[in-house]
């Protein structure tokens, strides 16, 4: 049983919140920095309209879906060398960073060459509405010419952070961000682009971002440079659950845009407003990933040195503090978030429709930092499998099938889907914690 009392009299809990936030502060600002740029790119396509706001929606679940390859290797990675970097073993390091890199330039060049060429099809099969179709190919293949930087810029991050350099990831991701908003601004509304120039900003930005973190993760690869196709072999096994879990998260997300597309009124306003509320949510659940993603290091850590209990109740710490900061930032969203939102869109009813979602979605955010957190400590012990069974459980058998049901069956509204999404939540960290109290995950 879960004993917070005994874990904070620890004596070492100072070193731990220590530990914890040396690496969570700059993830946060990183997560910031990726939270502001999705704002703005939600902010701009609102101003050219709602179907450009809306087509920006379905195009970045789409973009999303290609990046499952590289997250998942990033994931891999960080288990792996966060464990190689506290060992005696640093030869094996050395290959696994390297390999690591290869391995990532030729994904991305393999499913940014595939995304350019099916873009167009894909979005040609899904059910939206047709108006929307016509603006989503070009955004989904200048997103898709951009990937394999983006692949670079996700997995060198995760190499910088998992060897105690996440300064030097937060500086290039400072860079990404002002580059992003800048070009952002100028192609769109100062250029013949037009709305081209959402994607075209974020593919030109992760470009100079991946060049700027391997010459930071130059200095971890040795002369002899070698492959090693067993490391690679070893952070496949631990990063595919995690691919397959972002794919079926992202199949869960292109759901929901489907199920809110059968309402009948009001659709794509909703579903503008469903893209809205999920930017400004990030400001939320994007630092309980940062969260999520320093528990990953701080647990691989300190299993590489065989500190297995300190690294238990490291992850508990790590997820109490996450879930202190997003109530804070719950409760500041909360307070403002009528003008938050009247900021993002000029629509009345995407307005309406979007401080609905964001009033009902706050209730557990809380909980979701809870189970995202212990989860990325999950992730960098090696247990991807179990956080992929909780999450595709939550997703697919509670999220998914109810929201169809009071959608297309009986009727209801999108508040239905709203309220669906907060009971997945729950039903994720109660799974999720019953996973990490067992502590299987030890011997992985």
């Amino acid at each position: 049983m879960l004993n917070f009392q005994e874990i904070l009299k620890r004596k070492d809990i100072r070193s731990f919140i220590s530990e914890s936030w040396s690496v969570s502060w700059p993830m946060s600002l990183i997560m910031l920095f990726e939270f502001i740029l999705g704002l703005t790119d939600v902010y701009i396509a609102g101003r050219i309209g709602k179907e450009i706001q809306a087509t920006y929606g379905f195009v970045i679940q789409l973009y999303f879906v290609l990046i499952i390859i590289g997250n998942a290797l990033t994931i891999g990675s960080v288990s792996l060398i966060s464990r190689f970097f506290t060992s005696d073993n640093k030869n094996q390091f050395a290959e696994a960073v390297y390999s690591t890199v290869i391995a990532t330039i030729v994904a991305g060049i393999i499913f940014g060459t595939a995304g350019i060429f099916f873009t167009p099809e894909i979005i040609n099969i899904m059910h939206i509405p047709s108006e929307l179709k016509t603006f989503g190919i070009p955004l989904g293949r200048i997103y898709a010419a951009g990937l394999v930087f983006h692949y670079i810029l996700i997995n060198t991050n995760g190499i910088l952070r998992a060897c105690k350099k996440i300064q030097s990831s937060l500086k290039t991701m400072a860079v990404v961000c002002i580059s992003n908003i800048g070009l952002n601004f100028f192609l769109v509304f100062h250029t013949s682009l037009g709305f081209k120039g959402i994607a075209l900003s974020t593919a030109i930005s992760v470009f100079i971002g991946s060049i700027l973190n391997l010459w930071h993760v130059r200095s971890l690869i040795p002369d002899m440079k070698r492959f090693s196709f067993h490391i690679i072999k070893k952070i496949i096994n631990i990063g595919w659950p995690s691919g397959l879990l972002q794919a079926l998260w992202q199949l869960n997300s292109m759901a929901i845009l489907f199920i809110i597309s059968a309402l009948p009124k009001h659709n794509i306003e909703v579903l503008a407003a469903f893209a809205t509320g999920l930017r400004i949510e990030s400001a939320i659940f994007l630092p309980a990933f940062a969260f999520n993603m320093a528990n990953a290091v701080i647990i691989g850590n300190l299993l590489g040195e065989k500190r297995e209990e300190e690294a238990f109740r490291g992850g508990i710490i790590t997820a109490l503090m996450g879930v202190l900061v997003v109530t804070l930032l719950t409760i500041a969203v909360v307070l403002n978030v009528r003008w938050i939102v009247s900021v993002m869109s000029n629509n009345d009813i995407v307005i309406a429709e979007t401080i609905k979602y964001l009033y009902i979605s706050m209730l557990c955010e809380p909980i979701m930092a809870w189970w995202v957190i212990l989860g990325g400590g999950l992730n960098g012990a090696g247990d991807t499998k179990g956080v992929m069974v909780v999450v595709g459980l939550g997703a697919w058998l509670v999220r998914v099938p109810l929201s169809y049901i009071f959608v297309v069956i009986f009727g209801f509204g999108a508040v239905s889907v709203w309220w669906t999404m907060n009971l997945s939540q729950v039903v994720m960290a109660f799974f999720m914690t019953r996973r990490y109290v067992k502590k299987r995950w030890m011997v992985q």
